[in-house]
């Protein structure tokens, strides 16, 4: 595989730093959109997009507080976009809508695209698919689809129960059931909402598992949960992206 920085263009026409990681040879294959976590564009994540390419996939992940520091070190960046309230919705949007046309315009392209995102990142990809043109989507622990935060929590952030409705493509969600953000019940009322609704969706939740499961640089990793989270992203692409 090749991987490199790249610029994309995001929202509102604005040049945004992303990470690109891409299998040998010509396609045509499909794309993966990376969401970061909060931590930030940082090594952990540009090993997940590394992974998607692997597994056979076109795969980017847009820098999103690029524009708030631009160059400094991922902590730096997240804690300077998380003192300003994290990244609007909008923007978010925008930047991510922008990464999937940047998968689709290249000449391996087979025309679909998926995203993924964890914590912040997995509401931030629920709300991509909500919005945009996307063939699959993957919501690893996303804090806040459902439930409200408190008054204390540091992001301006509102839930997407009002979104959900408008959900465009399939959805896989993967959570901890020892998590609080989001907590069991608040999974099954996604789980609710989108059965009245009668959306494509599976949910799956992990015992002895809390939030960030996935990140093996921390200790809140495990193993059994995460090989499992992983065989269910490989399959549920495999039948959505056609890779």
């Amino acid at each position: 595989m090749t991987a490199r920085t790249v610029r994309i263009t995001g929202h509102d026409g604005d040049e945004v730093e992303a990470y690109l990681a891409s299998p040998e040879g010509d396609g045509p294959r499909g794309g993966v959109v990376v969401i970061h976590h909060l931590p930030g564009f940082d090594r952990p994540t540009k090993e997940i997009v590394r992974r998607f390419a692997e597994l056979g996939y076109d795969a980017v992940c847009p820098n999103l507080y690029w524009r708030e520091a631009p160059g400094a070190a991922p902590d730096d960046a997240a804690a300077t976009a998380r003192a300003q309230g994290g990244i609007p919705d909008e923007r978010l949007v925008g930047d991510v809508g922008g990464a999937a046309a940047y998968l689709r315009g290249r000449p391996t392209s087979n025309g679909k695209v998926g995203v993924i995102g964890y914590c912040s990142g997995g509401r931030q990809s629920v709300l991509a698919a909500c919005t945009l043109d996307l063939d699959a989507a993957v919501d690893c622990y996303g804090a806040f689809v459902t439930g409200t935060p408190g008054p204390d929590f540091p992001l301006q952030v509102t839930n997407l129960v009002d979104q959900l409705p408008n959900l465009r493509c399939p959805l896989l969600g993967l959570f901890g059931k020892d998590d609080k953000y989001p907590s069991p019940a608040q999974v099954a009322e996604l789980e609710q909402i989108l059965t009245e609704h009668g959306k494509d969706f599976e949910l799956h939740s992990y015992d002895d598992a809390s939030h960030a499961f996935f990140s093996v640089d921390r200790p809140s990793y495990r193993v059994a949960a995460a090989n499992d989270g992983w065989q269910r992203i490989t399959d549920f692409y495999a039948n959505h992206l056609g890779s």
